[in-house]
């Protein structure tokens, strides 16, 4: 794209009371950005109100020096970072189906090879509660490394908790090549929200693509990010819902995705956690309910079994603590069954029986009924 073409596209994305779906209206009646600004002012009239007609005819005050900032920050790193527009081959189809989608897209990273074309790859989108419990946590990664494992990209925020969680079981389980996992920004490129997710940002470039319909310089505002959620749900066959609480901008996620004809996943949890009631909510409406990675992989991949994580140390070469440790991790909070702390651990049943039994003798974990176990309030 040459300068002319961004600063075009650039104006019409900043114009006053333009907003996507007029502008999409022009681009369809004129071509070209560049034609919409060359068109008659009353020939814009025809097409948008004559108040947005009015405003095409004067470059917004931002303009210079947005284009010299963005001219800039491709330059940086030619081959790694790019601007899609609407009218590109590389625009994700997904996005292009949905009711608004974004004028301009700004990507960034290592999989961007010299202007070669964008294979925008099966994914699934992970999201969840920005302060999540543990097993939250231990959730979005394990089922995101899983995801990897099985080929799929895994789509989220960047966030706090659930999405950073997700993001990196997405780069723990990806292969060597292809898109490990995509983060869809509500701020500029230029800048990464929250500060300490920089690092991550960095991996993320390296291993997978960092987007946003943001122009450079846009700041963490709080409308931004319910707005790019629809991105996120665009991009993948399937939202997973981790943890939410009822209030909770990932099951406006899950509601985009269901709108856009996609699956849609929820994990979950005890009934008294506030963290799981989203999560509910969106099974009674008719999520489904998915309980190990495989379930979601049934409905997007059908007969693919995921490559199991690495097998761990055997229990006698371990120090017991770690053992121990080990067990209560894989519990978590809620009652689990003796088979699925088997699958958790890879402990052999005989050495988990004996954890289990020295575990209950400590006062630590309980044998419910049913044949589960849960930790005790002192674990």
């Amino acid at each position: 794209m040459d300068r002319d073409e961004l600063a075009a596209w650039l104006r019409l994305v900043l114009t006053p009371q333009v907003g996507n779906t007029s502008a999409r209206r022009l681009l369809a009646a004129f071509g070209l950005p560049q034609r919409v600004f060359e068109a008659h002012p009353a020939a814009l009239a025809e097409v948008v109100p004559p108040g947005q007609a009015r405003a095409l005819c004067s470059p917004p005050a931002p303009l210079d020096n947005l284009i010299e900032a963005t001219t800039l920050w491709l330059a940086e790193q030619p081959g790694e970072r790019r601007v899609i527009t609407l009218g590109d081959a590389d625009y994700p189809a997904g996005l292009l189906q949905t009711e608004d989608p974004p004028l301009m897209l700004y990507a960034m990273g290592a999989s961007l090879v010299d202007g070669a074309p964008l294979a925008w790859p099966e994914a699934i989108a992970v999201v969840g509660s920005r302060n999540p419990t543990p097993q939250g946590t231990a959730n979005a990664r394990q089922f995101a490394l899983s995801f990897a494992q099985a080929g799929l990209t895994v789509v989220s925020g960047l966030a706090l908790g659930v999405d950073a969680a997700a993001h990196e079981g997405a780069l723990e389980g990806a292969a060597a090549t292809g898109l490990a996992t995509v983060a869809v920004v509500g701020t500029g490129l230029d800048r990464v929200y929250p500060r300490h997710h920089r690092e991550l940002a960095h991996r993320i470039a390296s291993r997978g693509l960092l987007v946003s319909e943001y122009p450079l310089g846009t700041p963490p505002l709080a409308e931004n990010f319910p707005r790019r959620n629809r991105i996120i749900s665009a991009l993948s066959r399937g939202t997973l819902v981790v943890e939410a609480a009822l209030q909770s901008g990932s099951l406006i996620t899950a509601r985009m995705a269901a709108e856009q004809g996609r699956e849609v996943f929820a994990i979950p949890g005890s009934i008294h956690s506030p963290q799981a009631r989203g999560c509910h909510a969106l099974i009674k409406q008719g999520a489904k309910l998915v309980e190990t990675a495989q379930d979601v992989l049934e409905e997007l991949a059908p007969g693919h079994t995921p490559a199991l994580p690495a097998t761990p140390d055997d229990p006698q070469t371990q120090p017991p603590s770690a053992c121990a440790d080990a067990v209560l991790r894989a519990c978590g909070f809620d009652p689990v069954s003796f088979d699925a702390l088997a699958a958790r651990t890879g402990f052999t049943t005989p050495a988990l029986q004996a954890l289990l039994l020295e575990l209950e003798l400590q006062g630590v974990l309980a044998r419910m009924p049913g044949g589960l176990f849960q930790r005790t309030g002192s674990a």
